[in-house]
């Protein structure tokens, strides 16, 4: 064994949050302790998105040793990455521990805490072991507060990183002055299907991404979107102008440059996938719902629309609240009722005209749990997935293979508030869908950054 090598202990939530975290350490060992396969025992059970998660680890684990046939796991087993898994094969080995230690810091009193018995394995593991850097990974910050104080290294759980700083997260946004004229003077302009379009040379070191917003100067200046980019050159396509005159959706109008923007993706129908992302009052929920509704009830593009969001507790049961599915869900949905009682306020008919407006809209505006999405495709749906945020990246995953032709995809969410614990603004399946998806010629985003509620919520946002 090299001088250089790493021994990483996994803490628990490591395994929780990625059940593939055994192979992602490249030619470093792994080191499991006894009270993370208990605690791992003990999460089995369930649904959730956690039991899952821990069901895979416990068969990774298994296949390993039934391919390997160990009689003795002194020498531990060699990090085999199986076949389902396209990922480079691993080359460090998977130790489990075989001894109790003996000596506890004084500081670790209580060693029934399954987090100081793990501190007790590393600190045991760091005196006896002297090839190795014994390494500490938890997502858990307590305890790695806890292992420095101890002097133990300790380190987050990295891989699971969308990126490595937010401020690093692609906004769909380009905002250029009037130079952007004289830095591309060979454009050439046409009009197509009622539409102003410019293409444009590229030039060394721009970077263009496919349906991106781009605002050229001040005031009445220029508002495009990216409508296609080549190796050679980039087409800009003027968008409609959702701020001003009798142009609006669903009767509403765009109150910035960036909910215009908004607007014209979510009425796009060659974009599939929307990401909306912003503070409260930036107007995610009421363009995408009026938008939804212009779509379903006046164009009759989709059928209907589809709301869920992330319960906190999500993948746990709804259980305890009377009545249906979509009863269950209503205590969550108060942005989208907010938001409904806003668009669908009839100009005429008093009371009836309510009613029969609200009939209308809950036969075609339906909330559904994101608990019972696995093995459901949508066709011709419009779906709107609330507080994304706080959605893993393989939930991501699980809802946006769900749609099937026709179908269009819309996350709202605000990474500066995630209520699931262990989720980052770096790891959240939002953050993840925006990045992935920058590239993708049928996706769309945009960074909504100017609160529109009203005077008092602008200044409470500012000062309190």
């Amino acid at each position: 064994m090299g001088k250089n090598k790493r021994l990483y202990v996994l803490d628990t939530n490591v395994l929780m949050h990625d059940p593939t975290a055994l192979f992602r350490f490249e030619e470093h060992d792994v080191f499991l302790p006894m009270m993370v396969l208990e605690e791992l025992d003990a999460a089995k059970k369930g649904l959730s998105e956690v039991s899952r998660n821990v069901r895979q680890v416990s068969r990774f684990i298994g296949e390993m040793m039934t391919r390997q046939g160990v009689d003795d796991l002194e020498e531990g087993l060699q990090l085999m990455v199986p076949d389902e898994l396209e990922m480079d094969a691993g080359r460090g080995r998977l130790f489990f521990q075989t001894t109790m230690p003996e000596t506890h810091s004084s500081l670790l009193r209580d060693a029934s805490f399954a987090d100081n018995e793990i501190l007790s394995t590393v600190m045991y593991l760091r005196e006896t072991i002297e090839d190795h850097q014994v390494i500490l990974v938890s997502k858990d910050i307590n305890l790695r507060i806890k292992a420095a104080i101890l002097g133990a290294a300790a380190e987050d759980y990295f891989n699971d990183k969308a990126l490595d700083d937010l401020e690093l997260l692609y906004r769909g946004l380009r905002e250029e002055d009037e130079s952007f004229w004289e830095r591309y003077p060979d454009m050439e302009s046409w009009t197509e299907n009622g539409a102003t379009h410019y293409r444009i040379p590229r030039v060394d070191g721009d970077d263009w991404f496919p349906n991106q917003c781009v605002s050229i100067g001040q005031g009445d200046g220029v508002e495009a979107i990216v409508s296609e980019v080549t190796k050679d050159a980039v087409v800009l396509r003027l968008v409609n102008d959702y701020k001003s005159g009798n142009r609006n959706v669903w009767g509403i109008q765009a109150r910035n440059l960036e909910q215009n923007f908004a607007l014209n993706l979510l009425m796009d129908p060659q974009i599939d996938f929307v990401t909306l992302l912003g503070q409260a009052g930036t107007g995610k929920t009421l363009l995408t719902l009026a938008a939804g509704l212009a779509q379903t009830l006046d164009e009759k593009r989709y059928t209907e629309i589809i709301v869920t969001r992330a319960t906190v507790a999500l993948g746990d049961d709804i259980g305890f609240l009377p009545g249906t599915e979509e009863e269950k869900m209503t205590p969550w949905m108060g942005a989208l009722t907010d938001n409904l009682e806003v668009l669908t306020q009839p100009q005429e008919g008093g009371d009836w005209g309510r009613a029969a407006t609200n009939d209308l809209l809950s036969s075609r505006v339906k909330v559904r749990s994101l608990n019972f999405m696995r093995g459901r495709t949508f066709m011709n749906r419009y779906v709107i997935i609330d507080e994304a945020q706080n959605i893993t990246p393989k939930q991501m995953k699980a809802l946006l293979t769900r749609a099937g032709p026709g179908t269009k995809m819309i996350c709202l969410g605000n990474v500066g508030q995630i209520d699931t614990p262990y989720l980052t603004e770096t790891t959240s399946g939002l953050t993840f869908a925006v990045d992935r998806f920058k590239d993708w010629s049928h996706g769309g985003h945009i960074t909504l950054r100017r609160g529109e509620r009203s005077r008092l919520a602008d200044f409470a946002s500012e000062v309190l």
